[in-house]
Parts: C-alpha cells; sequence; structure tokens
C-alpha cells in the first residue's frame, strides 16, 4: 500500500515583497521537496543566513538544505541565460545544485525577443505603463497561452530551427509596432544560447508526473509562490498585474497537482504593506512616514533596486486575499521595521466616492479612501527576542487583533531578516 505525502503552498498575500524566501527556507526542513509553480525571474526571493545574502530569480528557495528536491515547475517561465547566472553564483558558494533542481519540460522559455517585445509593449502604452521589470514575462506568457511558446522539453530535439521560428515572428510583431531601434541582440542570443547549453547539465523532467510520484512514495511537498495575491492576473489590481495566476490554485496548475492534495495554505504579510511599480495602491504614504518604513525596511526590489512604496497594513485587501487563497495559516513580517512607532494604523474599511462605506475589495482600488484603526506603538527593540514571551503587551494587543479582524491565526512571527529571528507561535 501507498503511503500519502502532503502538499502544503506558501504565497504572498499582499503586492509581493513579503519575504517569502526567507520562510521557505525556515519551512524547508519539514519538507522532502521545494517547488516553483508561476513567476520568472522578475521575482527575487532574499535570504540571508550565516552573514551571506543570496538573491533567488527562478531556483526554489529550498536549494539550500541539503538532501532537498528542488523542482521549477511547469508554470514558471525561465530565462536560460539568467537562470546559468543565478545557479553559477550558487554553485561558487559550496550548493551542488546539478544533484538537487530539477526542471519541468513543460515550462517556458524566455526569449531575447521577448524582452525587447517587453519594453516596447511599455513605451506603446505611454501614461497607462504597468511598470514592468522589463524581464519578458509578459511576452513569454502572451505566447503560451496564444499556442506560440517554446518550452525547455525542446531543448532536446530540433531546437535551432524552432528558435529561429519564434525569433522571426516576434521581430515581424516589432516591425509592425514600429519598434525597430535596438542594438546588441546577437551578443545578447550568445549568452542566451550559453545558458541553453548550461541547462542541458540539469534533468529535465515531467514534473507532474515526477510530483505525483513523489507524494505516493510519502514525501511531503512545499509549493513556493512568487509575487503576491494582488499581482494575480484574474484576482489582483488588474491590468497592473503580473502575467501568471499567483494564488493556490496556481499551485495545481504549474505543478499538476490534484486540489484534493493541497493541505496547509501558508499567508505570508508584511506588518505594513508595499507595492513595486504603478497601479493602485490605497494605503500608501507619501510623508515622512512612508520614506521611514522605506529605510526601516530596506524595501528596494531584490531584482531591480526600486523603491517600494510603502503604506500602512490593508486589512480588508488582506481578507479578500485570504479568501480567495484558502490561506490556514498567516506568517507576520517585518513586525521589527515598526518598532519605533509611537501611532500604528491598519486600514478596516474603504470609503467609495459615493460617501458608503464597504469591507470588501471593490471593482476599482483607484479611488478608495482607507478608513484606519489606530494602534499605540511597541517602542521596543524586539531584533534579539528568541520566544513570544518577551513580546510587549502593545505588539500581542496588535497580533491579537490582526487573528480576530482576519478570521486566521498568525503561526510565524519574523524580526529581522536573519534565518534565526523568526518566532514561532
Amino acid at each position: 500500500m501507498n503511503t500519502t505525502g502532503k502538499v502544503d503552498v506558501l504565497l504572498g498575500l499582499q503586492w509581493g515583497d513579503e519575504g517569502k524566501g526567507k520562510i521557505v527556507d525556515v519551512l524547508t526542513p519539514d519538507y522532502d521537496v521545494v517547488a516553483r509553480f508561476q513567476g520568472g525571474p522578475n521575482a527575487g526571493h532574499t535570504l540571508e543566513f550565516e552573514k551571506q545574502k543570496y538573491v533567488l530569480r527562478s531556483i526554489p528557495s529550498g536549494i539550500f538544505q541539503g538532501g532537498k528536491v528542488n523542482i521549477i515547475g511547469n508554470g514558471v517561465v525561465l530565462a536560460p541565460d539568467l537562470f546559468m547566472l543565478e545557479a553559477k553564483d550558487l554553485e561558487k558558494s559550496g550548493h551542488p545544485l546539478k544533484e538537487r533542481l530539477y526542471i519541468s519540460k513543460k515550462a517556458h522559455l524566455i526569449m531575447p525577443t521577448h524582452r525587447i517585445l517587453d519594453r516596447a509593449y511599455e513605451s506603446d502604452k505611454g501614461k497607462d505603463k504597468v511598470g514592468t521589470t522589463g524581464k519578458g514575462i509578459g511576452p513569454t506568457y502572451t505566447d503560451k497561452v496564444s499556442r506560440n511558446g517554446l518550452r525547455v522539453g525542446d531543448i532536446l530535439d530540433g531546437f535551432e530551427e524552432k528558435y529561429a521560428t519564434h525569433k522571426k515572428r516576434h521581430l515581424k510583431m516589432l516591425a509592425a509596432l514600429g519598434w525597430t531601434d535596438f542594438d546588441g541582440l546577437e551578443e545578447v542570443e550568445k549568452t542566451w544560447k550559453e545558458g541553453i547549453d548550461y541547462m542541458k547539465q540539469f534533468n529535465f523532467i515531467d514534473s507532474e508526473h515526477e510530483i505525483n510520484n513523489l507524494l505516493r512514495s510519502g514525501k511531503n511537498i512545499l509549493c513556493e509562490g512568487a509575487q503576491g495575491t494582488m499581482l494575480d492576473v484574474d484576482f489582483g489590481s488588474y491590468p497592473f498585474v503580473t502575467s501568471s495566476n499567483t494564488v493556490c490554485a496556481g499551485a495545481c496548475t504549474g505543478l499538476g497537482i490534484g486540489p484534493n492534495k493541497i493541505g496547509e495554505v501558508y499567508g505570508i504579510m508584511k506588518a505594513y504593506c508595499t507595492r513595486v511599480g504603478a497601479g493602485p495602491f490605497p494605503t500608501e504614504l507619501f510623508d515622512e512616514v512612508g520614506k521611514t518604513i522605506r529605510q526601516r525596511g530596506h524595501e528596494y526590489g531584490a531584482v531591480t533596486g526600486r523603491e517600494r512604496r510603502c503604506g500602512w497594513i490593508d486589512l480588508i485587501q488582506l481578507r479578500y486575499s485570504i479568501m480567495i487563497n484558502g490561506v490556514t495559516q498567516l506568517i507576520l513580517m517585518k513586525s521589527d521595521v515598526l518598532d519605533d512607532f509611537e501611532i500604528i494604523k491598519a486600514c478596516v474599511g474603504y470609503k467609495l466616492k459615493d460617501g458608503s462605506r464597504t469591507e470588501e475589495l471593490p471593482y476599482e482600488l483607484e479611488e478608495v479612501e482607507p478608513v484606519y484603526k489606530e494602534f499605540a506603538g511597541w517602542k521596543t527593540d524586539m531584533t534579539r527576542f528568541t520566544h513570544k514571551s518577551q513580546f510587549p503587551q502593545a505588539f500581542r494587543d496588535y497580533i491579537s487583533f490582526l487573528e480576530e479582524f482576519l478570521e486566521t491565526p498568525i503561526r510565524i512571527v519574523s524580526i529581522g531578516p536573519d534565518r534565526e529571528q523568526t518566532i514561532i507561535l
């Protein structure tokens, strides 16, 4: 008789950058497999331990724990050149990737011309720019859903011909957009093709079979999401979203897992809120408080270095994300960033432009006005704490309110970037 393992999902509940990489690393000892199910190299997961800092873009965050299987799933889009740079950096630091990392044959490849198309589409939108990272993610997913994609499995047979066909189509599209002024494509292609050759050293797998076989053999799997719920292409702040399903359902389609296999859903949120790029952000702060949060929280993009927009925590948005994902446990990140504040605010409702108030996320987020509840700050440096019993009463009150309002328990509190600065409740 087979022993069935479990599948748990970990994802961001806000606009991304919630600190998922650190928590995957913290939780990995309880799992045999860590799998990425969507997104591309526009999503950077930062991990810090043993006085080293690592930024992962496409590689699952379980790579640092010996003996774990790490899988890049079919829902991910992969740039061979960027993957090569990332993997070689990790290999230099002593992590044996080729033994631990497997890549789905059904994952789609980001071509150099996808990046040019990304820039061309953004430029064409003028003032309505989405604020993409220009990494070619959107055009790659567009090719995928229009049935024109190039996949990892294509590397194994007749690749040069397939690549040339896709490149020719992209160049026609760029000419139609009037976007012909780009240089250095040949040089980028050279590195990209080096990345293709480098990828051939890894195991390409039918990940849906591999994952379900691992489950049947009793292995436990942690599915690692990229970005955040509010960037989901269906349920996020459209059109200012990413091009994939960042929600829990994306783990099923991005890895080939049946929904009945999913157990715990870990939802990660910051004690405040941030977003990168354009789009609505109801609790955004444009004053010194926002700047202070950015500086103390080091809120700059892990991949792009862009300043993140900062604001108070939005509990209406979080309650929506918890509902969409079926979250069973919450993880509260970066509480220490608010350690010095006299007053801390949380959005508990929206005032609409007709004057009415709602506690549901509306179709249009642009013109809502947040309604805040204020809390006394804890005015305590919590970064050295090692146990929940050390928490000041004001912070305990804050956590209790969050749990009551969000109707979901907070299981982990992070009080700093290091692996050790993690308190299990």
